[in-house]
């Protein structure tokens, strides 16, 4: 069950959108999660700020799973999104930020794993 939330300081194009959503849904495989139970939401054109200084091409990643990741896999998974960010949105590492959540209660379709 993850949920990678997206905020980019650019606008994409739905294009862009649906490419982003589908590396996700690679890249979630290095947290033994299956593609089919990832959520995906995207937020473009947000203000990021970074040591002060707005970002016109930063992110920030949410990835709220159930259960708890090992964190060489959220190393693995680091390192593939920065890549990902970098191939298709032209985003520098150094403007990404990606933080980790382990869930213990999670819903889902009127019930809780």
């Amino acid at each position: 069950m993850p949920f990678i939330d997206c905020k980019f300081s650019q606008k994409l194009t739905e294009e862009k959108k649906e490419k982003i959503k589908s590396e996700l849904g690679k890249a979630v495989t290095i947290l033994n999660k299956p593609e089919s139970y990832l959520m995906v939401g995207i937020t473009d054109g947000c203000d990021l700020y970074f040591g002060g200084k707005k970002l016109f091409n930063g992110a920030y990643l949410s990835v709220s799973l159930f259960g708890a990741a090992q964190p060489s896999a959220c190393e693995k998974m680091t390192e593939r999104l920065c890549s990902v960010l970098e191939s298709e949105l032209e985003i520098s590492g150094t403007h990404v930020y990606i933080t980790y959540h382990g869930v213990d209660n999670w819903g889902w379709n009127g019930g809780n794993f």
